[in-house]
């Protein structure tokens, strides 16, 4: 057993090894271990391991015999593989050479076949060439017999037909073709459309159309005919006829278009039935309005541009009535009377845009003209519901020179408005001055009539077609704000001397109105999208840094921040400059009351009433007068900020210069307090319920002064132990906590030790 243990032990040396000492070792030692009757069992053990050592050798020899086996038939297969290759690259170089000797044959075949397959297809494009043209000339002859039969619906819808084929072969090179389907198209059409017209037209004349007459005779024609069934009948087959050619229309008549440069936007051919309605309109139109026609002056553009509102309003009714019901039964999304509006705009355009180089250079002829399309404008959209996706006089006002000569205009005359306006006598009095329910805002007249300019302006181009060109009238109104400013500068300057004058006060109340105005108009929809599209010119021009583009993008700010910032920086100046006026009044007023013997006026008990202080009265009497006059002439938000601006000046004044520069008896400090909270604090409950709140150094500083004696000793102990021994004292309470408890929150420490100290009554505690 020893040998074994050491046998062991040297063997578990070698673990990382597969040592067979090893496991033997480990064998030995879990079968028989340290009891030595297990060695009786050594006989079947040796058995077991002779029973295993048989198995493994015959598992050796099974495996040592099938390996070969499978090696030999994996062999067997790649060489029946190499043959089957072998065998099929022979089959393909025969195959090859087989095909190589069948296509060397077939050559000569393939070319002759070519030739036919070409003559095939070009027989195929003649046959279909003459089918096309078979095609046409059968539908010209339906056409032909459906009008010897006079069957003219049928005529049109072939018509409309062939119109459609016409469009189809538009694709094709056939040149020839095209121009026999054209020339086709084009022949029954004219035949179609002037039958077709001149019995529409004669129907419109049973109906006495156009309606131009004077309103007795427009009525008498709106009135139904003794044949009107018939001829609304006549009026519905005729229309629904005409409404098939205008496929063949379009094709054959190319409308009339301006240049370019006015930018027009797409817009559709109108329907034939009623441009044959407005030919009547159309000659008197050009009959007035062109030539050397006394009703064609360049002084009156509201001659046309009324008649045309006329001839509108005269047949929006009839339209309504008797045309747009055809359309829809025909499956028309036409609008009759848009159809027709949009027509005569044309008109408009056309005699613009040859009226305007005319008087491009003539303020007075330019301005009038403006004038009269904005108004013509406004009623087309608001009464007669034009839409803003048609072609309308804004895109002739658009053109670049006649845009520019427009913004021109409009600065000039906004200039001049401006001139007048401040020159005016009641230029600073507001017309709503005898009415208190109006007046809070206190504006006066020329800043009044100013913003109404600019909502004039706004009004004039908010239905211009391009943001761009909105965003131009937005900087012209930026400018005139700017302007406007300076102004209200200068005249302020002269009036300075005079801080609290008439002049000076309604100076600052324009600059409020126009700030506060634009301040609204910032979260206006035009003005939120004007933003938006300058939000993105800026963006493509890299012109501002992400930050503002941020802002804007965020719409923290606005197009008006500029101006805003610019009004709200004046009026605070402006306001600082009325507080020191009255401030330094007040100063010199209080003289005496700085100079009162605080430390020797009688105690409380010694009065049989306390009274206000004769030394007081000035400068309490300076600040009621000009309270009391600024609140007559600012507005409301105005006279806050400055009460609010001049209350706090004044607690510092009081608190530095009266009470931290004196000492205070018993009998002193009650009449300080009596002259603050019963005098000087009521001046400004007018205007706020609490005003002692907006004095909280003198309020703070009267509680200290009239404290108790007692209690003065217990807080200035406090106050001592705090600063002293607050490290080593934690348990007692804080001075901030024995302030507030007082009512003495503005107030550091330091100073309610030095008030505690200006008391004379105080006896010294010897700390």
């Amino acid at each position: 057993m020893a040998s074994v243990a050491v046998s062991k032990k040297e063997a578990s040396r070698d673990l990382d090894h597969c040592d067979i000492p090893y496991y033997v070792s480990e064998f030995v030692e879990r079968e028989v271990g340290n009891d030595y009757d297990s060695l009786r069992n050594l006989d079947n053990l040796i058995d077991k391991l002779s029973e295993n050592k048989k198995q493994l050798e015959e598992q050796v020899l099974t495996v040592s015999s099938e390996v070969p086996k499978r090696i030999q038939n994996a062999l067997k297969n790649a060489e029946d593989s190499k043959k089957s290759l072998s065998r099929l690259l022979e089959e393909e170089t025969l195959l090859s050479d087989l095909i190589s000797s069948h296509l060397l044959k077939a050559q000569p075949w393939m070319e002759d076949l070519d030739v036919l397959i070409s003559q095939v297809e070009e027989i195929e494009r003649h046959l279909a060439y003459l089918k096309w043209i078979s095609r046409i000339e059968e539908l010209s002859d339906s056409i032909q017999q459906y009008l010897m039969t006079n069957n003219v619906p049928e005529a049109a819808s072939t018509l409309a037909f062939m119109a459609e084929l016409d469009i189809k072969l538009q694709e094709s090179s056939c040149s020839h073709l095209l121009a026999f389907v054209r020339s086709t198209v084009q022949f029954w059409h004219k035949i179609l459309k002037d039958k077709l017209t001149s019995d529409f037209e004669e129907v419109l004349a049973q109906l006495r159309w156009p309606f131009v007459g004077p309103p007795q005779a427009q009525a008498l024609g709106l009135a139904a005919p003794a044949s009107a069934p018939d001829v609304y009948s006549n009026l519905e087959v005729l229309f629904c006829q005409l409404l098939k050619l205008q496929t063949s229309d379009e094709l054959l008549t190319k409308p009339k278009q301006l240049p370019e440069k006015y930018s027009l936007p797409p817009s559709p051919p109108i329907v034939l039935p009623i441009q044959i309605m407005l030919n009547p309109l159309q000659k008197r139109f050009k009959y007035h309005f062109t030539g050397n026609k006394q009703t064609n002056v360049l002084n009156k553009p509201e001659w046309y541009l009324t008649q045309v509102l006329m001839w509108i309003g005269n047949h929006a009714k009839f339209l309504d009535d008797k045309i747009q019901p055809i359309l829809d039964k025909a499956g028309s999304s036409v609008n009759a009377g848009l159809e027709f509006s949009r027509a005569l705009v044309m008109l408009i355009l056309e005699k613009l845009a040859a009226d305007i180089p005319c008087l491009l250079y003539d303020d007075t002829l330019f301005c009038h003209l403006v004038d009269e399309v904005l108004l013509f404008e406004r009623e087309l959209y608001s009464v007669h519901g034009y839409l803003s996706s048609f072609p309308s006089c804004m895109h002739i006002l658009s053109e670049e020179s006649c845009f520019q000569r427009w913004l021109t205009v409009e600065k000039k005359f906004a200039l001049q408005k401006m001139d007048s306006m401040l020159s005016s006598e009641a230029a600073w009095i507001s017309q709503y001055k005898d009415i208190t329910d109006v007046d809070e805002m206190k504006v006066p007249d020329c800043a009044e009539t100013f913003m109404t300019l600019l909502l004039v302006i706004t009004d004039r181009y908010k239905n211009l077609p391009t943001a761009s060109r909105k965003l131009q009238f937005l900087g012209l109104q930026k400018e005139l704000v700017d302007d406007f400013r300076i102004r209200l500068t200068q005249v302020m300057k002269e009036e300075t001397r005079a801080s609290l004058g008439f002049r000076y006060c309604a100076i600052l109340n324009a600059v409020n109105y126009i700030a506060t105005v634009l301040a609204d108009w910032a979260d206006n929809v035009f003005f939120l999208q004007l933003q938006q599209a300058e939000l993105e010119v800026r963006a493509e021009s890299d012109a501002v840094s992400q930050l503002q583009l941020g802002q804007l993008a965020s719409m923290e700010s606005s197009v008006f921040d500029e101006m805003i910032n610019l009004l709200e920086r004046l009026k605070h100046d402006m306001l600082t400059r009325q507080v020191d006026h009255v401030f330094r009044e007040v100063k010199d007023a209080a003289k005496l009351y700085k100079k009162e013997r605080w430390l020797s006026l009688p105690s409380q008990a010694e009065q049989a009433v306390m009274s206000l202080s004769s030394t007081a009265c000035p400068m309490l009497q300076t600040l009621r007068d000009r309270l009391l006059q600024l609140e007559q002439q600012l507005c409301h938000s105005l006279f806050k900020i400055f009460w609010q601006m001049l209350a706090e000046k004044v607690d510092l004044y009081i608190y530095q210069e009266i009470i931290m520069a004196n000492h205070f008896n018993e009998g002193g400090a009650a009449q300080l307090q009596f002259d603050m909270s019963r005098n000087l604090f009521p001046l400004f409950s007018h205007y706020c319920k609490r005003p002692e709140n907006y004095f909280k150094h003198i309020k703070e500083a009267c509680i200290i002064l009239n404290l108790n004696v007692g209690s003065a000793l217990l807080l200035k102990d406090v106050l001592q132990s705090a600063s002293e021994n607050e490290t080593l004292k934690p348990s007692q309470p804080s001075a901030t906590a024995a302030l507030n408890e007082l009512g003495v929150y503005k107030l550091a420490q330091k100073d309610v030790e030095i008030l505690l100290n200006l008391r004379a009554s105080l006896p010294n505690t010897g700390k």
